[in-house]
């Protein structure tokens, strides 16, 4: 019973501490909803080279889409004819980070990572959508909307009207935060804090310490990200869970870009949508990347003697206590609500 109770208590003090950035980080979202029209990605992802590289991995890291959310949206900007290095460079950062996860982050564990998260997965989005190449001799030809790809999250959307004023826009963004994106990421988000309360109670450190903070380390982790199917979001409980069991921070960043940017699912539409190279690009632009920045990362923790412990509890001071259970109950019930809306057809279904 005493188990029980030890793994209720870490994952509510873990569910406490990123509720209100996490409801913070879904504002922002609702509100980049609104006021970012889609259009504006397809028109900056059509060219080829660099510069349509780089805006792909700039415009996709702050967007709301999850692991699974992304692949629709990244074979619709292909079929609409953004080229192979804009559609693997959109497909990694898109995935590996956004403004919630940033959120999140920053109150789970601290500013550092907060700052470099984001940062590593441009580089690692870039990298990859150099290493493509370009795709100037391939005509791609527009073909009609594609239906969302099987996956944890993927629904068929109805066509989004436009808004014609400034209170629509708004409703329109809280109502896909609050609605279609707590879709997405409240199950994964309930499962990485529940893994995360799971390590800090069962998993010893040394267990996760004998690998080291080398190679070897980062290799184990991205061999246990890669295949593994959860959100940005939802892998950074876990990644706290990981760091205060010893882990080093650069094996957690490994583990951060490497699980929410590659699964089976988004590998698999990597190679009918872009061919085998364009696999082994993304592969290689996510892992290697990881590997630098993980190494960048300890080597910053040890020169400047970072606690990331200590500046986790800074962020959780910041927010008056009110505020944390106001947001904690807020979070909650939407998750509640989305488990009940996913129940409800499997309910009907049996009757």
């Amino acid at each position: 019973m005493n188990v029980f109770i030890e793994i209720a208590q870490a994952f509510t003090e873990l569910f406490l501490e990123s509720a209100p950035w996490l409801i913070l980080g879904l504002l922002v979202a609702g509100f980049m909803k609104a006021f970012v029209p889609a259009q504006l990605l397809a028109k900056h992802l059509g060219e080829h080279g660099v510069m349509s590289t780089i805006k792909a991995a700039l415009l996709g890291a702050p967007l709301p889409l999850c692991s699974c959310g992304v692949i629709p949206a990244a074979v619709g900007l292909r079929r609409s004819g953004a080229s192979k290095n804009s559609t693997v460079s959109f497909l990694i950062s898109t995935p590996e980070t956004g403004v919630d996860s940033i959120s999140i982050s920053y109150a789970l564990l601290g500013p550092f990572m907060a700052i470099v998260r984001p940062i590593a997965a441009v580089f690692s989005a870039i990298t990859a959508g150099l290493l493509v190449g370009n795709d100037e001799g391939e005509k791609t030809v527009p073909e009609k909307e594609p239906e969302a790809e099987s996956s944890c999250c993927s629904q068929k959307k109805a066509p989004e009207a436009p808004a014609s004023s400034l209170i629509q826009r708004v409703k329109s963004g809280l109502h896909f935060t609050f609605n279609d994106l707590i879709d997405d990421i409240a199950l994964w988000l309930f499962i990485g804090l529940g893994m995360a309360a799971l390590i800090q109670v069962f998993v010893p450190e040394t267990f996760l310490t004998r690998w080291g903070d080398g190679v070897l380390a980062f290799v184990v982790m991205a061999v246990i990200g890669v295949p593994m199917y959860i959100c940005a979001t939802a892998s950074t409980p876990i990644a706290a869970g990981l760091l205060l069991s010893g882990v080093s921070p650069g094996t957690v960043l490994v583990f951060m870009l490497a699980g929410p940017a590659t699964n089976m699912a988004t590998l698999g539409v990597v190679w009918r949508e872009l061919g085998r190279r364009a696999l082994a690009a993304y592969l290689s632009g996510v892992v290697i990347v990881a590997f630098i920045f993980g190494y960048i990362t300890n080597w910053a923790a040890d020169y400047f003697s970072i606690d990331f412990i200590e500046q986790s509890g800074h962020a959780h001071q910041l927010v008056p206590s009110p505020l944390v259970w106001i947001a904690s109950a807020v979070l909650a019930l939407l998750m509640a609500r989305s488990f009940w809306r996913k129940c409800r057809p499997a309910q009907a279904a049996c009757h």
